[in-house]
């Protein structure tokens, strides 16, 4: 099934369907934007009546505020909540999200499964030779030990923890000359990455090597590269162009 969109000076969003049959919307690195034409292209697709036994798959590689998973503060917006409602307005018969931040996610997103990057992790792992799995805060650990058992690889919990006021990454197990290889679904700026890396090296570390499936990086990897030794992740942000990073192309 094929779709054009046209975008009109005054921004409004307008789409046309072009054949018949099951459709797929594809996002990649998803604003409010993109899903308002894929709103366009659904209900374009809906008002063709020899469709209702065809199938709508819309398919998240990365899904736009899945980081906001609840309410941070009072009088603040619940942002997936938000969006979640408004792709449930759209009725697709199946929702595919690669890597969410949270459950929280499939929980609000009607019809919704869960696309594994187990595969991404594993050619990751491959590629750097058997090394340590470190998951960089509590909220990590389950799917990092998840990866561990499969890969049969040796696990190392971490947390940022508060001495005496201030904030300090808690390595709970032996680096010693290892090579260590953080794993996370998101980095934004990559700063609690940067402190893990430097905390896991003064603890003699050999190398750490940071997977992430969603990078983002919107400050820059200068930092990154001071103590990481390389990034592994995939496109379903953005491409990106640096001998620094290994892309796994999703999209």
């Amino acid at each position: 099934m094929q779709y054009e969109l046209k975008k009109f000076k005054d921004n409004q969003i307008a789409a046309k369907i072009i054949g018949k049959g099951n459709l797929h919307v594809k996002l990649r690195g998803s604003t409010y934007e993109d899903l308002f034409k894929a709103a366009s292209v659904k209900e374009a697709w809906d008002a063709d009546v020899t469709n209702k036994n065809n199938i709508a798959v819309l398919t998240l590689y990365c899904l736009i505020g899945q980081r906001s998973d609840r309410r941070f503060y009072p009088n603040e917006s619940f942002d997936l909540k938000i969006i979640s409602k408004f792709i449930n307005m759209m009725n697709f018969d199946k929702v595919e999200i690669l890597h969410p931040h949270s459950s929280v996610s499939l929980a609000l997103i009607d019809n919704s499964i869960e696309m594994s990057c187990f595969d991404y992790v594993k050619k990751t792992f491959d590629t750097i030779g058997n090394p340590i799995l470190v998951s960089p805060d509590a909220g990590a650990y389950k799917t990092t030990h998840t990866f561990a058992t499969k890969l049969n690889a040796d696990i190392i919990p971490s947390n940022k923890v508060r001495i005496n006021g201030t904030p300090k990454i808690k390595v709970q197990g032996n680096v010693k000359q290892k090579d260590c290889l953080i794993i996370d679904d998101l980095a934004d700026g990559g700063r609690t990455f940067t402190q893990l890396a430097h905390e896991l090296k003064k603890q003699g570390a050999n190398t750490v090597f940071l997977y992430v499936t969603h990078a983002q990086f919107n400050y820059g990897l200068k930092e990154l590269k001071e103590t990481i030794n390389h990034i592994f992740c995939t496109n379903s942000y953005k491409d990106i162009e640096d001998d620094f990073v290994t892309q796994y192309k999703v999209i």
